[in-house]
């Protein structure tokens, strides 16, 4: 999926800033049911006998990151959505509300974790502040009390001192830019129940201390809350990752000088499904075996496999066979059920292969044999004699016209030549062949508007979420509808990655979001 967001369970606005009187502080106000959240420091606005006074004004913002709900951050990693630690960033992510107030730049601002329980509270008055913390609505967090919790130790929200757990943005001269912060080390520390975060209690965002520390007023930087109408626009935790799974069932090719290492080495796939839901094999990856693979050639009309077990070269340095002329490829565990394994394959007088998944006990005495695949074609690469750029057409094959946001589905894409010419066979079995197209990426769009949703991820390592996985049936992708609004429409663009260059394909493929049937 490469991408998964959480929206904001609980937000506000705490502020010691002067009410428009400029003598009584809004220290007891609340801001928890307003649509906008709003960080500013102010100096010199007023002065006193004891000098120049400063104002502040802080968000706190929390999300569901260990609760036990299927929505959790942490239940969704143990569900098997997002991946472990160590292979998906999270970031917070808060957007810019346009206002016609002096908007501050040249500035830094922090988010750092909250290490108190608050209350989000009911208040809506952001220029008066004339709602307070405390009322028939409820409690709520204000600059001097957390809420039901009691008091904050320290007015203003207390934080962590630990700089891993303190996260800050520079603010250049266009002030009016989105907070997007990595945030992963406090996420995977919440998670694990680090006992210094006292909880998951969130963030604190505010003009950070050591810009605020300046003789210069910061005034002032609004976000959209979770309350906004905007839905693009609410607070977001979001996960990242690269989940492009690289199955070369389909692309499997002969070893050949033309090519460099790394592209002689091919990778084939095994799933284990147990009554329709990836299950690890028993002492297998997380056990004391090993996944292993071996290679038999096909029949003669390559229905099954026959033979001996084929001797492979060795590829290093990330391919399985540890010795030249062995039979067996050590594979590895990806995830639930999933389990994979890397060779190089030199025997040009086979033309078909057939994959044969085992594992045997520490004394080779006991072999237990998994699962053999279905044949698999060995191609060739092939050098040519002149510099052509193909053109290709994309299709989502099983692509439906709505969807209701509790929904994952995977979205197939069939690719072909532009110029692919049948022949008398392809026209009555009415086939093409499905191109795989190693670095393929999408891109989500609301057709209202154009807006992007998701944009394309074509970086390396996280900022590759949107990297298209392949198999024996092409390229595809799954797609978490909840991070979509509902009753609108959207189109699904595609890139291809050749040479280094992106081209983006002109078709555009729609669908609908229907409202969620509870």
């Amino acid at each position: 999926m490469g991408i998964k967001r959480f929206f904001a369970t609980a937000d506000n606005t705490i502020t010691n800033a002067y009410k428009p009187d400029l003598v009584t502080r809004a220290t007891g106000s609340n801001m928890g049911a307003s649509d906008v959240l709003e960080v500013f420091s102010i100096y010199a606005q007023v002065s006193s006998s004891s000098g120049l006074s400063s104002e502040e004004s802080r968000v706190l913002i929390n999300f569901d990151i260990t609760g036990s709900t299927s929505g959790s951050v942490k239940s969704t990693r143990t569900s098997g959505d997002i991946p472990a630690s160590g292979s998906v960033t999270f970031y917070l992510k808060l957007y810019n509300a346009a206002h016609g107030q002096t908007l501050p730049i040249d500035y830094s601002i922090e988010a750092a974790a909250v290490t108190k329980s608050w209350d989000e509270g009911y208040g809506l008055d952001m220029d008066e502040y004339k709602d307070p913390a405390t009322g028939s609505g409820g409690a709520g967090s204000c600059w001097t009390k957390a809420g039901g919790a009691g008091d904050w130790k320290t007015e203003g929200g207390d934080i962590t001192t630990t700089p891993a757990y303190q996260y800050s943005q520079s603010v250049g001269l266009y002030g009016a830019v989105d907070l997007k912060l990595d945030v992963t080390s406090v996420v995977e520390a919440w998670i694990n129940g680090e006992s210094l975060l006292k909880g998951t209690n969130g963030f604190c965002v505010r003009v950070y201390p050591s810009s605020s520390a300046l003789e210069r007023s910061f005034y002032t930087k609004k976000f959209f809350g979770r309350e906004s109408e905007f839905f693009f626009k609410r607070p977001v935790l979001e996960a990242r990752w690269d989940s492009a799974i690289k199955d070369d069932t389909g692309a499997f090719y002969l070893s050949s000088s033309l090519a460099p290492a790394a592209d002689n080495l091919n990778t084939l796939y095994m799933y284990n499904y147990i009554k329709g839901k990836k299950t690890n094999i028993p002492d297998v990856g997380a056990g004391p075996n090993w996944i292993m693979l071996s290679i038999y050639s096909g029949s003669v009309d390559n229905s099954k496999p026959t033979g001996s077990k084929l001797q492979l070269p060795i590829a290093q340095p990330n391919g399985g066979v540890k010795a030249a002329h062995h039979t067996a490829i050590t594979g590895g565990y990806v995830s639930a059920g999933v389990y994979s394994a890397s060779f190089a394959f030199n025997s040009s007088s086979v033309t078909t292969i057939f994959p044969l998944w085992w594992t045997a006990s520490s004394d080779q005495s006991t072999v237990t044999e998994y699962h053999t695949a279905s044949a698999v074609e060995v191609k060739t690469f092939i050098s040519q004699d002149s510099d052509s750029y193909p053109i290709y057409v994309t299709k989502v094959t099983n692509l439906l016209a709505a969807y209701e946001s509790n929904e994952k589905p995977r979205f197939r894409i069939h690719t072909r030549l532009k110029n692919w010419s049948p022949t008398i066979y392809n026209v009555a079995s009415k086939a093409s062949e499905n191109i795989i197209i190693e670095d393929a990426y999408y891109k989500i769009i609301r057709i209202a508007d154009d807006l992007e949703v998701i944009s394309y991820g074509t970086g390396s390592g996280d900022e590759s979420y949107t990297h298209m996985s392949y198999d024996k049936s092409g390229n595809y992708f799954d797609l978490d509808m909840s991070m979509l609004d509902q009753d609108f429409t959207y189109g699904i663009k595609v890139a291809y990655k050749f040479d280094e260059k992106f081209s983006e394909q002109k078709e555009l493929f729609k669908f609908r979001i229907e409202r969620t049937m509870d």
